[in-house]
């Protein structure tokens, strides 16, 4: 993928930010939009010390007017829409934050795609599958509204290292001294890097046909609580141990792709 002019909604999150550093260096066009400033920050001077800058504005997909930055004349070869609300627990919570966002918002970015001809590409997750939390119900009808217009979604599982991933989790426990915590000794997860993920999504964008939903080879799930144990043989920290905190609400003990 190069000599592109490409748009990344969310750009300055975890698989938002993978995918402009995967891509800005093929001497594509990059521009971004995402809500958070401190994050579009680091990573806007990030790329700029690295000789490759890149384009974008702080806004919020929420709002139909965040596209009135574009020129009428403008175009991008490829949408990744990457920005969403992700989290489970939360959703519960505050249902609406997820309905605005992950649907409302994805419809606006779907329906400026659709005026100027951009081939979208959808971030989904593998918790549209047995939706039991607002934030899967929520992607599940953005991944519905996508393929009805004829655009690709891209779903896969747990990406290792992400915001609020487990692993992100487990080290600030390690930080504190903490043991580490599991929902359930039973609890399985697919797994894999931002890096494998993100380069999986490319290769999406290239090869997914009107309307399909391509589901990344996740290989085997992993179980929760061995991960923890590994983790902590492999810091030398054993002697923290463990501590089960049972499934909270919308999780599932295992997933499907």
């Amino acid at each position: 993928m190069e000599n592109k002019s490409i748009l990344v909604t969310g750009g300055a999150g975890s698989i938002g930010s993978e995918i402009v550093r995967q891509l800005v260096g093929n001497k594509n066009d990059i521009y971004i939009i995402d809500n958070n400033e401190t994050a579009f920050f680091d990573l806007y001077e990030e790329l700029k010390l690295k000789g490759t800058p890149i384009s974008g504005h702080i806004g919020d997909i929420r709002d139909p007017n965040v596209f009135n930055e574009f020129t009428d004349d403008a175009h991008f070869d490829y949408i990744f829409h990457c920005a969403a609300l992700k989290h489970v627990t939360p959703s519960v919570q505050m249902p609406m934050e997820y309905v605005k966002t992950n649907i409302h918002g994805t419809f606006n970015v779907m329906d400026y795609a659709w005026k100027h001809g951009n081939r979208l590409i959808n971030i989904s997750t593998d918790k549209v599958i047995n939706a039991n939390s607002v934030m899967g119900a929520s992607k599940k009808v953005a991944e519905i509204m996508v393929k009805n217009a004829g655009q690709v979604s891209v779903r896969f599982g747990n990406v290792l290292g992400s915001r609020g991933s487990v692993i992100s989790i487990w080290q600030k426990q390690l930080e504190e001294n903490l043991p580490l915590t599991v929902t359930d000794e039973k609890m399985t997860r697919f797994m894999m890097t931002i890096p494998q993920a993100v380069s999986l999504v490319i290769e999406a964008a290239k090869v997914g046909k009107d309307g399909e939903i391509m589901i990344l080879d996740m290989g085997e799930p992993v179980n929760v609580l061995q991960l923890a144990k590994d983790i902590l043989k492999k810091a030398d920290r054993e002697e923290l141990g463990v501590k089960m905190i049972g499934v909270r609400p919308g999780e599932t003990l295992d997933e499907k792709l």
